[in-house]
């Protein structure tokens, strides 16, 4: 088996884990649409849980992961496990003493933190309360992803994969519980909702750690709390989190600078709107992006030890060859379906029509920087392996200047209400840009990747991604159901009909082409 071959099947196990996550993720979110719609509760949530979500999306898939794997390999590699062990167990303690004071400045200043993510709440009366009150139940949040985030690095280093992209799925088991059990006695209570929602989440963040600590214990790791923060391992982590928490942060912080001016816009509905459109949107970027990336980051983290450059370089090239393979054609899905997939996710209870058209246009907007947004996850954790901090934190800065830059230019030029959208495109835009001087600066480095096929693979994926576009038209247009007494029924339906024929017909044609990565992805498919 090749090692594109044996990165795909890596990679389809964390798709996997992580479909599984992503559909309980919108299970979740289909609850939040009905309880709470996408008015003040819900922006009230949206944005108190939009801090953890940073560092969640910085520590489990970005920056805590692209610095402690490479020096936990390199630990592993060249020290041996027991001195792996001893770092783990420094990262551990380090992570606890300060995310634990971390923990206790969000708690006490909760409303500070809320002026800063959304000033524009102090227009509502008591958005800005329920805001606070709900960012001082979610601040243990914080500490518990980040150790999760160690245990999925120290995991996925010894080539375990699945449980640990399994483990955020125990989140939104738990914020379905709480919706289905808790919502109902705190309305008993007297006591917001909302609310528990929140310990819903804090239990979830608990469990996704606890999960992992079995497999831990079986290959032999016992937790012993320690410190010492002049040991080499430590001061290595050190030198490179601070980087990689900008480097990886382009798409976090352009997220967070449109929540801010989103928050102006109107009331209530652009801030909902836009994260509703970013969940859809980030569900492929965690089946492909998200776990291409960590495989990656594994094998490039093995080879920088190893100082074996050229396999580094194939190994990259494969990840972008699959990322494309995945991101091309799901681009052109989320264009041409957006609204049929909005209706069809959240479209009943609070959530109306109206919610369903403005969410799918910033969902369009943000569709289009499908394979950016994938890209960053294979370069970034790349650049941090190989000891340079100094590439994505340029390129990022960069990135977040030209997302402000067009935010401001576009909702100059969109008509009123439609100015949202401007938010959406202009952070599909800078990624765009990021991700083009991540590939540049990585040539620079180690040179031309053309003898890999990269732009063969990613011409025929787009020939095939049109020729499925235009199968999901006709099929979107003919082929749907209307059944006047189940009409949630009948959209499923016609949804499924035009995505399966649509895949259908973008894997015929892959394989006509002969496009190696569907070979990789299934042995079946291989002429």
């Amino acid at each position: 088996m090749s090692d594109g071959a044996k990165s795909a099947r890596a990679a389809g196990k964390v798709s996997f884990a992580i479909l599984i996550s992503r559909i309980l993720g919108l299970v979740r979110d289909q609850f939040f649409a009905k309880l709470f719609g996408a008015g003040l509760y819900n922006d009230a949530w949206l944005v108190a849980l939009r801090l953890p979500n940073l560092l969640r999306d910085l520590f489990a898939e970005g920056a805590l992961s692209a610095a402690f794997v490479p020096t936990f390999t390199s630990y592993l590699k060249n020290e041996g496990r027991q001195e792996a062990w001893q770092l783990a167990n420094l990262v551990l303690s380090a992570l606890m003493v300060l995310l634990g004071l971390f923990t206790l400045v969000l708690f006490f200043f909760s409303d500070f933190f809320v002026q800063v993510l959304a000033a524009g709440f102090s227009d509502v009366p008591g958005k800005v309360e329920i805001t606070a009150t709900l960012i001082k139940i979610l601040s243990p949040f914080l500490l518990l992803v980040a150790m999760a985030s160690v245990a999925m690095g120290m995991l996925n280093t010894l080539n375990h994969f699945f449980l640990p992209a399994l483990a955020p799925a125990v989140f939104n088991v738990s914020l379905i519980a709480a919706a289905i059990f808790l919502v109902p006695r705190f309305e008993e209570g007297g006591v917001l909702p909302i609310y528990a929602m929140g310990v819903g989440a804090v239990v979830g963040g608990l469990l996704q750690f606890g999960v992992q600590i079995p497999l831990l214990r079986r290959e032999g790791f016992r937790f012993r709390p320690t410190i010492n923060f002049r040991h080499p391992g430590l001061l290595r982590l050190a030198r490179l989190i601070g980087p990689a928490i900008v480097g990886v942060s382009a798409v976090q912080i352009n997220v967070l600078v449109n929540t801010q001016i989103a928050s102006f816009l109107q009331d209530n509905g652009p801030v909902s709107w836009l994260s509703y459109a970013f969940r859809i949107m980030y569900l492929p970027i965690g089946l492909f992006g998200v776990a291409v990336g960590v495989v990656n980051l594994k094998e490039v983290s093995l080879l920088a030890a190893t100082k074996s450059m050229h396999e580094l370089k194939e190994t990259v090239a494969n990840s972008l060859k699959l990322v494309g393979f995945l991101a091309i054609p799901s681009t052109v899905g989320l264009l041409l379906l957006a609204g049929p997939i909005v209706e069809v996710l959240f479209e009943r209870g609070g959530f109306t029509p109206a919610d369903t058209r403005f969410t799918s246009y910033a969902l369009m907007a943000y569709g289009v920087g499908l394979f950016a947004y994938s890209s960053i996850k294979v370069y970034v954790p790349t650049f941090y392996a190989l000891g340079d901090t100094r590439t994505p934190v340029r390129n990022t800065l960069v990135a977040v200047a030209t997302n402000l830059a067009a935010n401001i230019t576009l909702i100059l030029v969109l008509p009123e209400g439609y100015r949202y959208i401007g938010l959406a495109l202009g952070t599909s835009l800078s990624v765009a840009l990021n991700s083009s001087l991540l590939a540049v600066h990585f040539r620079r480095r180690l040179g031309s990747m053309e003898e890999f096929g990269i732009a063969s693979s990613l011409w025929k994926t787009t020939f095939a991604a049109v020729l499925m576009g235009g199968a999901v038209v006709l099929l979107n247009r003919y082929a749907r159901v209307s059944w006047d007494d189940m009409k949630l029924l009948a959209d499923i339906v016609s949804l499924l009909v035009s995505i399966s024929g649509g895949c259908l017909v973008f894997f015929v044609v892959s394989w006509l082409l002969k496009i190696e990565e569907l070979r990789h992805l299934n042995p079946f498919a291989r002429r």
